[in-house]
């Protein structure tokens, strides 16, 4: 009996013959794609930790490629270098924060409590990231393609899993366009400012400085919501 597998074709070869093509079976195509991924996100890791320790310039690319028990060369083979590191990293942890968002944060009974939940996340984390941060935001002064990254991963996809959670309560439902944008920009804007700048930049006792924060946020969550109020009832 014939069968009907595909099998490679036989070609010939010796002294002024054709070699054979090598051929690659499906799964070891998807072994080097998963290799190379794991690779990647291996070199990510090793970046975000170095630069939080040690700073941006201060960072070599053998060192990270040591870290993450990768060929140096590969650095520069996926991300063209260290400059070409520091965004895909941005765009990998803001990825991951983004997700968290959307599906590990727990959906509130009120927008009140909603909003409030979000502000605290934001807090803690940016204070967990702090270290990063210190050398993240001098680069993205001076380098348009992480502030690019920034600007995507920040003001587009976050806000818009924050607006999208925001809208499922009767207050937001009927809200402007961009007053939800604004109220969505502002979990982060909070959270960035007494998660980070304050306690870490000026120095404020953490606890402090987040309780003023959820002050805040009590205060924007309220007025919007009677806003709202005020408008559907017009």
């Amino acid at each position: 009996m014939v069968s009907n597998l595909n099998w490679p074709r036989f070609v010939p070869h010796g002294p002024g013959l054709q070699s054979p093509a090598k051929v690659v079976a499906p799964t070891q195509v998807r072994h080097r794609k998963r290799d190379r991924a794991g690779k990647q996100q291996a070199l990510i890791q090793a970046a975000l930790m170095l630069f939080s320790t040690r700073g941006y310039e201060a960072t070599t690319t053998r060192e990270i490629a040591s870290a993450a028990g990768c060929a140096e060369g590969l650095i520069h083979r996926y991300f063209h270098g260290k400059a070409g590191l520091l965004p895909a990293l941005v765009e990998d942890l803001m990825s991951r924060e983004v997700s968290d968002i959307g599906f590990s944060v727990p959906r509130a009974p009120t927008l009140e409590k909603e909003f409030l939940q979000l502000v605290s996340w934001e807090i803690d984390r940016a204070w967990q990231k702090r270290d990063f941060l210190r050398v993240f935001i001098p680069r993205a002064m001076v380098d348009p393609s992480v502030s690019s990254v920034m600007n995507h991963a920040v003001l587009s996809a976050r806000s818009e899993v924050i607006a999208t959670r925001l809208r499922r309560y009767r207050p937001c439902v009927n809200m402007e366009p961009a007053k939800l944008e604004a109220l969505a920009q502002s979990v982060g804007v909070l959270g960035m400012i007494f998660g980070f700048m304050r306690p870490v930049l000026l120095g404020q006792d953490r606890d402090v400085a987040k309780k003023i924060g959820i002050t805040h946020a009590k205060m924007l969550i309220g007025g919007a919501a009677q806003s709202a109020s005020d408008h559907c009832a017009d």
